[in-house]
């Protein structure tokens, strides 16, 4: 169960009154979802005391913690409420190509996975309700800790939120809180200076930490002399107004001030970065100095309350302390000094994205990349490992780059990053992103009248939406990208378009349209004598005759694409030759041949120590098993094949799998044990809209209810298969059809058989 509270704040003092006014007695919490709105001034403490306190009442949620920052106040990107829920569900288990792509069914799969259970939710600097509300569970047993400047009244008068305000410290919680940070330090100062300090810090924890760390580092002057100097500094802000912010951006000038000309410079520069957090490479690059240099200089920055340290080697900036760098920025670097960083920031994250991309997909095709300035070198990744760590850091960094080069109005950048990023998105279903990039990168290349850029970008969001479920509209996009390279003539384009296109309608258990797709892909292949692209044509044009029970057929285009592959040295494309002419021949009645292929198949995968291959082919291995007899072989290859699956997050071919076993069991005669796993593979197909394989599910499942319970109780589970059968035409519906209807009239008599 998840655990994400951030730690607990360091010096935290008081604060009583308010801690006791967030008590709740377990009959609340048992009674309905709580929700407390913590409100208050920037600076204030809301976040210390809403962590001060979950962690306090955490024991009383035992399922799991949940936290968000949702960034409501940034001057960068917020994080919506579909990010937010994105995050949650895949923290609790659900699989990314299992997380909606609609927020309503978002936030219903969420109160889903909650009801019944007692989770803590912290919901950090919300800006309004609509932030919040598609957060909230729906049943009783939880608690919902809200942060915000705002009074969220909306929160309040619709949700039934509680309220508190937080106020700025009484003056002597202000001491207090001072002492207690500085005390081991500087014991020598009286309580007088010190609320003299306090009160020029308008008793506001941000600014008061910021001063008391600015007096530990100088031991030797008297507090009252650094009280001149912040006073001095106030000074400059009287015509202004003597409001809290104002309070606050004196004790900022003060410490920014007193830092060393690297630092200072580094703090201004910061507020130029594009992203939510940042680390010593991205950073180096930033400023034009060396890591070692600039990681000195970070900590510099945290040890005076500037930064915060968010992880090893990870920093963040208070929203208030991002303004104040910004206009650090704006009045002391010169805007060729500005540009000349982002560019260099820009270059470094394209190249940083492709060295990960190039160790977490080696087979993604190349990309031509504009050089890097002589003075940046990218990242270079030791494995798979430290790439997708990498990446997972950088994540909302790389959205928010892409958003500064488009004010920059640098379209080809923008493309070229958003195509990039699309081979990670694919392999880790990070949709949202993967959309949203696809977007920007349409828009850019249709800005700058790039229309073979404008064809990849409508290619990439057409399998974005196909591999999100959303085929009609995947399908559509792809469309738009054939007829713009049918257009410009860009016949390899044409190709790629066609057979995306046909395995779009595959997916969708569309096999006659896809086959004339894929007969198309390999015309256009032989036009250009393009090796790889016959050897992809005619293993798909085979799939396709495969699912219309032509496995005959299927044959020989599976052995012109197997000696392709190898010529061509692409084990991948190899090894599903082979996973096809084993399909083939379990069709056609010769297991043996079926077998040997398929073992073939999966000693490329083991030898690679590729999981995805080996997962996906372990599926077709225990087929052939069941078809020589041995369902005991079939379930240990399926129990490796289902918990590949499950670690690659794929839930769908998992959740076929587990069909499959389900079906291996009642082959062994224990149709009992079966249930289980065909309920599960029909709840998953049907959550993910795969309409053909429900309809496999609900067949096997109703075979197995006649079996353990009779007729009555698989009629309906039955009727449904033979509705969604009947919902396709080809020939493999329309026997699964038959099917059905022998189970349902074979069941009136005993035990289901085909």
């Amino acid at each position: 169960m998840p655990r994400q509270l951030p730690a607990d704040v360091r010096g935290f003092v008081n604060r009583f009154d308010d801690l006791e006014s967030l008590t709740l007695t377990s009959a609340e919490v048992a009674d309905r979802v709580v929700v407390w709105v913590v409100v208050g001034t920037a600076g204030v403490g809301k976040t210390s005391l809403a962590v001060r306190w979950a962690h306090q009442v955490a024991g009383d949620f035992p399922d799991g913690q949940l936290y968000v920052n949702l960034r409501g106040y940034d001057a960068g990107l917020p994080i919506g409420p579909d990010e937010a829920l994105d995050r949650f569900l895949r923290a609790l288990g659900v699989p990314g190509n299992l997380v909606p792509a609609d927020l309503d069914a978002r936030s219903a799969l969420f109160r889903s996975l909650l009801a019944g259970r007692k989770f803590l939710i912290l919901l950090d600097n919300a800006a309004s309700p609509t932030q919040v509300r598609p957060l909230l569970p729906g049943t009783a047993g939880c608690l919902v800790l809200v942060t915000s400047r705002d009074k969220l009244a909306g929160l309040v008068a619709r949700d039934g939120a509680r309220r508190l305000r937080l106020d700025i410290l009484p003056l002597d919680e202000a001491v207090s809180l001072l002492r207690e940070l500085i005390h081991e330090y500087r014991p020598q100062d009286d309580d007088e200076d010190l609320a003299q300090l306090a009160g020029l810090c308008a008793r506001l924890p941000l600014a008061l930490r910021i001063a008391a760390e600015r007096a530990i580092g100088k031991p030797r002057t008297s507090l009252r002399d650094m009280i001149t100097e912040l006073r001095d500094e106030s000074s400059l802000w009287d015509a202004l107004g003597s409001d809290d912010s104002d309070a606050v951006r004196t004790v900022f000038a003060w410490s920014y001030r007193a830092l060393s000309k690297g630092a200072s410079r580094l703090f201004r520069m910061l507020g130029l970065y594009p992203g939510d957090d940042f680390g010593p490479a991205a950073v180096a690059v930033l400023l034009g100095e060396p890591v070692p240099t600039v990681r000195r200089l970070l900590e510099d920055l945290a040890g005076a309350h500037l930064l915060a340290s968010t992880a090893p080697d990870r920093y963040e900036f208070h929203d208030l302390l991002r303004l104040y760098a910004q206009d650090q920025a704006r009045t002391e670097e010169s805007p060729e000094s500005a540009t000349a960083a982002l560019e260099r920031l820009a270059a470094w994250y394209l190249h940083a994205v492709w060295n990960a991309v190039r160790t977490l997909i080696p087979e993604a095709a190349a990309r031509e990349l504009p050089a890097l300035p002589p003075e940046v070198s990218a990242p270079v990744f030791a494995d798979h490992e430290d790439a997708f760590a990498w990446y997972e850091h950088e994540r909302r960094n790389l959205r928010s780059m892409i958003r500064v080069l488009e004010a920059q109005g640098r379209n080809d950048a923008v493309a070229l990053l958003a195509d990039i990023l699309r081979e990670i998105y694919a392999r880790y279903n990070h949709f949202d992103d993967w959309i949203t990039t696809g977007v920007a990168g349409l828009a850019a290349a249709r800005r700058s009248g790039n229309r073979r850029g404008e064809a990849d970008a409508l290619e990439s969001l057409g399998k974005a939406h196909t591999q999100q479920g959303n085929r009609a509209e995947g399908i559509e996009h792809q469309t738009s990208a054939l007829s713009i390279r049918q257009e410009i003539g860009d016949r390899r384009g044409e190709l790629a378009s066609t057979n995306a296109l046909g395995l779009a309608h595959l997916r969708n258990h569309e096999p006659d349209t896809a086959l004339r797709h894929f007969r198309r892909s390999l015309e256009i292949a032989d036009d250009l004598a393009d090796g790889y692209w016959t050897a992809v044509a005619s293993n798909n044009i085979a799939n396709a005759l495969i699912d219309l029970d032509r496995p005959q057929e299927a044959v020989p285009l599976l052995h012109t694409a197997l000696a392709g592959y190898r010529r061509l040295s692409i084990p991948g494309g190899e090894g599903d030759a082979l996973r096809g002419l084993s399909h083939a021949h379990r069709l056609l009645g010769v297991p043996d041949q079926a077998h040997r292929f398929i073992g073939d198949a999966l000693s490329i995968a083991r030898d690679r120590k590729n999981q995805a291959w080996e997962a996906f082919w372990s599926l077709e291995a225990g087929q052939v098993s069941l078809a020589l007899g041995d369902p005991d072989e079939a379930l240990v290859l399926y129990q490796r094949a289902a918990s590949l699956q499950r670690q690659l997050g794929d839930r769908v071919r998992e959740a076929a799998v587990l069909d499959a076993t389900g079906e291996a069991y009642q082959r062994s005669g224990r149709p009992a044990d079966a249930t289980a796993f065909h309920r599960y593979a029909v709840d998953v197909f049907r959550q993910s809209g795969e309409r053909w394989r429900l309809a496999v599910g609900l067949r096997n499942l109703g075979s197995v209810l006649i079996d353990t319970e009779g007729l009555p109780a698989a009629v309906s589970v039955l009727d449904e298969a033979a509705a969604l059968f009947a919902q396709f035409d080809d020939p493999a519906a329309r026997r699964h059809h038959a099917e059905v209807g022998v189970l349902r009239r074979g069941g009136e008599d005993g035990p289901a058989t085909l």
